[in-house]
């Protein structure tokens, strides 16, 4: 018994080590917050441990971790207390500036990403950023093709509205 215990551990630091990465992007991108993208990853990781048995072919554990690291930024975001939602407008120098740093870019589709409903969000973090199929994006959200979609194309719609300010 002691051995498939040595076994399952390396098997787990393995994952870990080749997926913390993803983990923590993906989460980060959701949550916004570098310390509440760790806690989901840490949460995401624990879970990864104690099914590690269960898990299969290397295509299900990516899956799984998306899926897994959703879940963890649902509820995360279920638990933060509501807030009244808040008009986001670009820095007044992004705004004004019409070549924008790479940087700057990124900063600014991510606060624009905030603005977006969850399940939007969801959808075109896995499917435009992190580039998974649709069918993928669909397993790990539990919904259908055509939901996701329709949340990827209504996110892209919300999000080239919220950068258009930018580059006027």
């Amino acid at each position: 018994m002691r051995v498939a215990q040595d076994d399952s551990l390396a098997q787990f630091e393995a994952l870990m080590a080749q997926h913390e990465r993803l983990v923590l992007r993906t989460a980060l991108r959701m949550l916004g917050r570098l310390e509440d993208a760790q806690d989901a990853a840490q949460e995401v990781f624990m879970k990864l441990y104690r099914h590690i048995g269960k898990i299969e072919a290397e295509r299900g554990v990516e899956s799984w971790l998306y899926r897994t690291t959703m879940n963890a930024c649902f509820d995360q975001l279920r638990r933060r207390r509501p807030v009244e939602p808040i008009e986001w407008e670009p820095p007044i120098s992004a705004v004004q500036h019409t070549n924008l740093e790479r940087d700057q870019r990124r900063q600014l589709v991510s606060e624009a990403l905030k603005t977006l409903p969850e399940k939007e969000r969801a959808a075109v973090i896995l499917r435009e950023i992190e580039g998974l199929e649709t069918v993928e994006v669909a397993q790990i959200l539990g919904s259908s093709e055509a939901t996701v979609r329709s949340q990827v194309s209504m996110g892209k719609a919300r999000l080239k509205r919220c950068l258009e300010g930018v580059r006027a």
